[in-house]
């Protein structure tokens, strides 16, 4: 591959990444009802706006949920794959694509909580009761996700466990799921952002 087509998917997968992150978090914070008071939630609001306010009068929310937003999440998925396999010189296959896009957005939204625990559970250790603005946010994304887990689990003497309970289930959705679901639509591995 010439440094030319290498230097072109550095920027189609960073800058494709960023807008993907940005649209999935719009979802994400809508869903769990985060405060958008936060200069990082003002910051997805502001960048995803210009986009996001015409589709929703097209398309509109459902149970609480802002489709519009995932719908163009899962359209940058399905442009930053396309380009990829139009930079790298090969023929894009839209049915392919259509399906690959999909499981590629559904690893990036697992691996969001993923991380996402990762850092609540490093942050715990070196900085507990932080009030820094991304873990407050980190933490009320998790929150809906974590709750039903603590209420399920016993009463173990002040040691929640139900972040490890989470980061598991999030890797065993991702060995037995996702891995199937990109083998059997062929995906190339490292096509897109999120698998």
């Amino acid at each position: 591959m010439s440094p030319i087509a290498s230097a072109g998917l550095l920027l189609i997968n960073a800058i494709g990444g960023l807008v993907l992150l940005v649209f999935l978090l719009r979802f994400l914070l809508q869903l769990v009802r985060a405060d958008f008071y936060n200069p990082i939630s003002q910051f997805i609001v502001k960048a995803s706006n210009p986009l996001l306010i015409p589709l929703r009068r097209v398309i509109p929310g459902f149970g609480g949920m802002d489709i519009a937003s995932l719908v163009l999440a899962y359209g940058a998925q399905l442009i930053t794959m396309a380009l990829i396999m139009v930079v790298s010189g090969y023929a894009v296959p839209w049915m392919n694509v259509l399906a690959w896009a999909a499981i590629g957005l559904l690893g990036l939204l697992l691996n969001i909580y993923f991380w996402g625990g990762i850092i609540v559970a490093i942050a715990s250790w070196i900085a507990p009761n932080s009030y820094n603005p991304a873990l407050i946010l980190i933490n009320q994304i998790l929150e809906p996700a974590l709750r039903p887990i603590r209420n399920k689990m016993p009463d173990l003497g002040g040691l929640d466990l139900s972040l490890f309970v989470l980061l598991m289930a999030i890797q065993l959705f991702e060995i037995l799921i996702i891995g199937p679901l990109a083998a059997t639509a062929m995906m190339p591995r490292g096509l897109g952002i999120g698998v």
